[in-house]
């Protein structure tokens, strides 16, 4: 198993949940969940107790899901409510399991390890989605590859000079040196690119031509979020590595769900403390992030079908994979462990 189980992950959007049910596949475990009447969230596991078809075909009625074959229904407590013979005694004991979930930053999370061990205080903390003079905005796309290899790139940012040559990539990025360092379970690889050109991507965002500073600090969250504080500010404006409120900032957020050992539910957006009230601009950057999102699902699916067909061919890392190797040994720790992630 390469991924860990008593740690929270995205199951949605907040507006992906609704009462219509949603199935997803979560670190390998089926769930199906929907929002009752008070808006309130229930997961449960996708199989009908009878007859193991996915609940999530079933028939809505109110807060309960009634199976599709024979005609159980299922409360949102995940008991049943009445027989396939209506006149049969309901039988109580049969349950379906379900899942802790919460609503936070946007996102509606879900636990599938160890119900007893769910605190909520557990929750990644991607501050800059929820924080006051922010706004925060994204999307999801299914990717067919392992979770581990999207954290491998987004903690490796040289990729983007080929890989997004025409939005955010620039050769500075190969010839600046990054420093990786490890915080418990969090990891942090960082670039300061003093005086260049921006990129196009930047400098549409700024606003206005000239020598930017430039900066990306990425830091992997356990059990499978990548934040990344991104920006550019003009040169004469005094932003340092340690202050960079000048210019225009934001935060990639990045929260890649574990579907099977080698596919991902891959959560995406921006959290920006500029242009907040624009909505407009909101609609168009997400619309830009995406495209350029898009380029490393290409990216990473072709990888993970190149690891299928070379089983006798390993991953090499050199010194530009500090951050993701540093990144792969938290995760195979904390798997390792019953311990639920910190």
């Amino acid at each position: 198993m390469t991924y860990i189980r008593n740690a929270w992950y995205v199951l949605g959007w907040d507006s992906e949940l609704d009462a219509k049910p949603l199935a997803r596949t979560i670190c390998g475990v089926p769930v199906v969940a929907w929002r009752k009447l008070d808006r309130s969230v229930v997961a449960m596991r996708d199989a009908c107790p009878h007859r193991m078809l996915p609940l999530s075909m079933g028939i809505k009625e109110g807060d309960s899901l009634r199976c599709r074959y024979h005609g159980l229904k299922i409360g949102g407590d995940g008991i049943a409510e009445e027989m396939p013979i209506k006149t049969d005694p309901v039988n109580r004991s049969i349950c379906v399991e379900t899942f802790v979930v919460a609503q936070r930053h946007r996102f509606v999370w879900i636990w599938v390890g160890d119900r007893a061990l769910a605190d909520q205080g557990l929750i990644p903390d991607l501050w800059p989605c929820s924080a006051a003079g922010w706004t925060f905005d994204g999307g999801y796309y299914p990717m067919q590859c392992d979770y581990r290899l999207v954290i491998d790139n987004l903690m490796d940012l040289t990729h983007e000079t080929y890989v997004h040559a025409g939005s955010i990539g620039q050769p500075e990025l190969m010839e600046t040196p990054i420093a990786t360092r490890v915080e418990g379970d969090r990891v942090f690889v960082t670039r300061w690119m003093a005086g260049i050109e921006p990129p196009p991507f930047w400098r549409n965002a700024l606003g206005q031509n000239g020598l930017v500073d430039r900066w990306q600090i990425c830091e992997f969250i356990a059990p499978s979020a990548v934040i990344i504080d991104v920006g550019v500010a003009p040169v004469t404006a005094g932003a340092t590595l340690d202050s960079h409120d000048q210019g225009v900032r934001g935060f990639v957020i990045d929260v890649m769900t574990p579907e099977t050992e080698t596919s991902t539910h891959y959560f995406w957006g921006m959290a920006r403390n500029f242009e907040v009230g624009d909505a407009g601009f909101t609609a168009r950057f997400k619309a830009q992030q995406g495209a350029v999102f898009l380029e490393d699902v290409e990216i990473l699916e072709a990888q993970q079908r190149s690891l299928h067909a070379n089983p006798g061919m390993k991953l090499r890392a050199y010194n530009i994979d500090e951050g993701g190797v540093r990144a792969r040994r938290v995760i195979e720790r904390l798997a390792a462990s019953s311990t639920p992630t910190r």
